[in-house]
């Protein structure tokens, strides 16, 4: 099998390349936007289990990047059969302050990148009978919260399209996962190092190596969706009905604690 891990050069992605090699024993196409950083990734992963793991350099966030990538394929006779949608970016801003390159970065990045994959990927999917798609959504789908305005709203998308694409999918033996997990332990939050170490303690944020054992479990069983974390379950229906004076408090309190 070969699968095919967006964003992942480090974080997340880095810890779903490394459970595929290690524990799937499955080769990889690598792709990300940090060249260097994803050619030592593939070397590592070759050396440490003897798979075969392909560095692409690659800006996501591009109009055509997902008809470049799959093209790619097509021409290296590069077969496809797990496509792990992980890439993503995430700014605290409120909308008028943010630079536009950012809002269409994500936009593009987290909304059209993904559903342009789904589709080119799926199709091939499809037409064998057999395949796994893992999208990376967040427990922010379900918030209406200021100052991650776009980043909530595009995770609300990517939850939405794979629930519904898991109906397409199924019947045609693709299996399409979406995950939604709550605060995970990486950089890309922009905590200070001691908060994030304090939140892994209190459990309201887990590691990342945790979220990518039980998503793969979820994907290879072809489960429609995975929301790790007891407390993020009991969370998520007062998540949609959080009243306006918490929504506010929260918001100057997180600021506080950002870098």
């Amino acid at each position: 099998m070969l699968a095919l891990v967006t964003g992942a050069s480090s974080g997340i992605g880095l810890q779903y390349a490394t459970a595929l090699a290690r524990d799937y024993h499955t080769d990889l196409l690598l792709v990300s936007n940090q060249e260097q950083e994803q050619i030592d990734v593939a070397r590592q992963l070759e050396k440490e289990y003897g798979i075969k793991a392909i560095p692409l350099c690659r800006d996501l966030s591009r109009q055509d990047a997902a008809e470049e990538l799959f093209e790619y394929c097509k021409t290296n006779d590069i077969e496809v059969d797990i496509l792990i949608n992980n890439a993503g970016v995430f700014f605290f801003n409120p909308l008028v302050q943010t630079p536009m390159r950012r809002v269409e970065l994500m936009l593009m990045l987290h909304v059209v990148t993904v559903a342009k994959m789904c589709r080119l990927f799926g199709e091939e999917m499809c037409k064998r009978g057999n395949g796994y798609i893992l999208n990376m959504s967040s427990m922010s789908a379900w918030m209406a919260y200021p100052g991650i305005q776009t980043y909530n709203a595009t995770k609300a998308f990517i939850y939405n399209f794979s629930k519904s694409l898991w109906y397409e999918f199924y019947p045609k033996g693709v299996g399409i996962t979406v995950m939604t997990p709550g605060a995970v332990d990486t950089a890309l939050f922009g905590l200070a190092t001691k908060y994030r170490k304090l939140a892994v303690r209190l459990t309201v944020s887990i590691p990342p190596e945790k979220l990518v054992k039980k998503a793969l479990k979820r994907m290879f069983k072809k489960k429609k969706e995975g929301m790790p974390g007891f407390l993020n379950h009991l969370a998520t229906p007062l998540l949609k009905h959080t009243p306006d004076w918490l929504v506010f408090a929260t918001m100057r309190f997180v600021g506080k604690y950002q870098k």
